[in-house]
């Protein structure tokens, strides 16, 4: 049976498929009852395998496959590899293998600006992207396609040259993407923030944000990453894309709960919570901050999306 089954790879995604399209899934996803998530991690060194598996009722079964080899980057091939089955809920039957970094893409971008549509202020005209990387670049697209009002698109890295790189790239981007070298001051004038980096301590500090704000925190993943520090934190209302996957898993806020800068109460809800209007943004001058953690339930809402549209 398996041979039967369709592979859908970025070479066979059918031209005007966009953001979107995800996000409209998300929706839909995040209508139903809480997904049941479950994450196996296999090492053997510094390599592992990844199996991540999300089971949302009336909407599908997902498992998403992965390696991270990083003495691959040293022969020549790409250190991250894999693939995610889908499954009918109904029946157990499997639709479709779609290649995880397809997956993986289009699902990390779409995560934030759906919780950016839910959080940031409808009016934010800029957005400040911390980071040079795939992720920042999907960014510029995603948010540019669904905030309509953006006007200024500002981009900051560690290298100035990077950055001016990756503006250069979205020189036709409906808003006006520049790359800019101060930091601190770029945060002052963001309507809406997004971090997208490696760094394993905080890069953005409280101090710089400007009541209003809405704060998209993306890079950190692993028990000791941190983007955000301690004072942002404490002033803002923290939300997250799903509570099962963030609070015991990633250091952006596991390490702040565990050492009590803040409580499991000062996060006040997620992506379920957000979309059936259980919570929201309290005021106009409210700090928002939205921890994008990723999880197997919005990779199998990306992947229904991917199918929705072959």
């Amino acid at each position: 049976m398996a041979s039967t089954l369709p592979y859908i790879d970025q070479s066979s995604l059918p031209a005007g498929f966009g953001w979107q399209n995800v996000i409209d899934e998300m929706v839909r996803g995040h209508s139903l009852s809480r997904a049941k998530v479950a994450d196996q991690f296999l090492g053997n060194g510094a390599d592992t395998c990844v199996n991540r598996a999300a089971w949302i009722e009336g909407f599908g079964i997902g498992i998403k496959s992965f390696t991270v080899f990083p003495g691959n980057k040293e022969q020549g091939r790409p250190s991250v590899q894999g693939a995610m089955l889908v499954f009918d809920d109904k029946t157990g039957s499997p639709l479709a293998v779609i290649d995880s970094g397809l997956v993986t893409y289009w699902k990390t971008a779409a995560d934030s600006v759906f919780g950016a549509s839910l959080l940031a202020r409808p009016e934010s005209k800029t957005l400040l992207i911390v980071g040079t990387g795939v992720v920042a670049d999907s960014l510029i697209d995603a948010y540019s396609t669904v905030f309509a009002g953006l006007e200024r698109i500002m981009v900051w890295g560690r290298n100035i040259e990077n950055s001016r790189a990756l503006a250069l790239r979205h020189a036709n981007c409906r808003a006006d993407v520049e790359a800019v070298g101060d930091l601190a001051a770029a945060v002052g004038q963001a309507d809406i923030i997004s971090t997208a980096t490696m760094s394993r301590d905080p890069i953005l500090s409280g101090e710089w944000v400007q009541p209003g704000t809405h704060v998209d925190l993306i890079g950190a993943f692993k028990a000791d990453m941190r983007e955000a520090d301690d004072a942002l934190l404490k002033r803002a209302d923290i939300f997250v894309d799903s509570f099962d996957t963030t609070l015991d898993h990633i250091g952006e806020l596991l390490i702040p709960l565990k050492q009590g800068t803040i409580s499991r109460t000062d996060v006040l809800g997620d992506l379920y919570d957000l979309s059936q209007g259980h919570v929201t943004r309290a005021t106009r001058e409210a700090i928002t901050v939205f921890k994008n953690g990723g999880g197997a339930h919005l990779d199998l809402m990306t992947a229904k999306a991917i199918l929705a549209f072959q």
